[in-house]
């Protein structure tokens, strides 16, 4: 019997604190529990395989060397159990492997989007080992300026890969598009990021380009809309979803001339709002909404006229704001009443905040490359929350052409309508 008595000191510069050490006690033994519950959901599945004598071909083999993850209370010790294949000597070896703990992970998915944080805050890469382990602790190991630097450039290489990989496979029923303004240091003559996410036939949401543009340009977004044509992007999006931006407009209408057209009432909204005193803002505010929120085209058509109305006579600026695009407006009674919660505004404005506050432009540490792989992996990441749609069952029927008035489809309202 072996008993270890050494007591590990406090180095100078570093601090202990009770509740981070908790909190990593919590999260090992949260990961501990999670590979073990993996491991044994695994066996269940292979336990009618047998060897030639009867017993369990894949059994329980100890542990793998215990190695640290860091994350973002920082390194968190972990074991990975081992499964032994007792039937693999003649055939073919069935191998485990942890989704909770991939082989050879040294760090955390919430640690490797901290890092392109920090590089668009302006921190140098000599800088990251200091302001890591001041976040970290001075354990933080595997994060020197070296390490860094190989990330950015595998998050480089990733962007690129990515910015020309083949979309002849994809169809987008719905598209979503906004010019994101950062600091981030962009080309000379830069000004925007061009953003596109869209919809699959499934209901998922995807990231489709990200490209700097200049002012949202109708060149810059023609360029875009090509490139996602020329990589197999073919078959035009039944609808887009995007602000009052001309040059997104007159883009589409010659890459996409099929794809109808619907604005963020979001974007109108305020736009529409700027042009009216703020003592009166309040109340035209909810006079908007009584006309998107509607249920049907005919009493949002009934709102709108009420607003102008209420407003034509002294607010001449605001109403030809309203109206010049009323047609565009209501575009989305013609499709699911299940999707105007997602087809009346663009999410991309809220998505990609975060992106703009974490950009400032800094001297030197950027290149436009950089920048852009770095915005790329922040958005990889939002990726991961976006919501499917609601009622993704009725994108087969928008694909295939079926009509929508008001919400409901055409052949069952003509239904309902007889049965009455």
């Amino acid at each position: 019997m072996t008993q270890d008595n050494i007591i590990k000191l406090c180095q100078p510069g570093m601090f202990f604190d009770p509740l981070t050490e908790v909190l990593r006690d919590g999260a090992r033994a949260l990961l501990a529990h999670a590979v073990e519950a993996e491991v044994a959901d695994f066996l269940g599945g292979h336990a009618d395989k047998l060897t030639d004598d009867g017993h369990r071909r894949l059994v329980r083999h100890g542990h793998l060397p215990e190695r640290e993850i860091m994350t973002g209370i920082g390194p968190v010790a972990v074991r990975c159990p081992r499964v032994r294949d007792r039937a693999a000597d003649g055939g073919e070896r069935i191998r485990y492997s942890s989704a909770s703990l991939p082989p050879y992970a040294r760090r955390s998915k919430s640690l490797e989007v901290l890092i392109p944080i920090l590089y668009l805050k302006g921190i140098s890469t000599g800088d990251f080992e200091d302001a890591l382990a001041a976040l970290l602790g001075k354990d933080a190991g595997g994060l020197s300026a070296s390490t860094i630097a190989r990330l950015k450039e595998a998050w480089v290489d990733e962007h690129a890969r990515w910015r020309d990989r083949d979309l002849s496979a994809k169809r987008y029923v719905y598209v979503w598009a906004d010019g994101i303004y950062v600091q981030a240091r962009l080309e000379d003559d830069a000004q925007c990021l061009l953003v596109i996410i869209g919809a699959t036939a499934e209901g998922k949401k995807e990231l489709v380009g990200l490209a700097d543009g200049i002012r949202e340009s109708a060149q810059s977004w023609k360029e875009l809309l090509l490139d996602l044509k020329r990589r197999g992007l073919t078959i035009e999006p039944q609808l887009a979803v995007a602000d009052g931006a001309l040059g997104f407009w007159k883009a589409i209408d010659e890459v996409w001339p099929k794809t109808r057209a619907q604005r963020c009432w979001v974007h109108k909204t305020a736009n529409v709002l700027n042009k009216l005193p703020k003592s009166l803002q309040a109340k035209a505010k909810r006079a908007l909404q009584d006309i998107w929120m509607a249920e049907t085209r005919k009493a949002a058509e009934t709102a709108l006229d009420a607003f102008i109305e209420t407003y034509g006579t002294k607010y001449e600026k605001a109403v030809e704001c309203l109206t010049k695009d009323r047609d565009a407006l209501f575009a989305f009674y013609n499709f699911p009443a299940e999707h105007w919660k997602h087809l009346r505004t663009n999410p991309i404005e809220s998505t990609f905040a975060t992106v703009r506050h974490r950009t400032v432009r800094s001297r030197g540490c950027l290149s436009n490359k950089t920048a852009l792989a770095m915005i790329f992996k922040l958005a990889q990441a939002a990726e991961k929350s976006w919501h499917r749609l609601r009622g993704h069952d009725q994108l087969p029927k928008v694909i295939l052409g079926v009509k929508f008035n008001d919400g409901i489809e055409a052949i069952r309202s003509q239904a309902q309508a007889a049965a009455a």
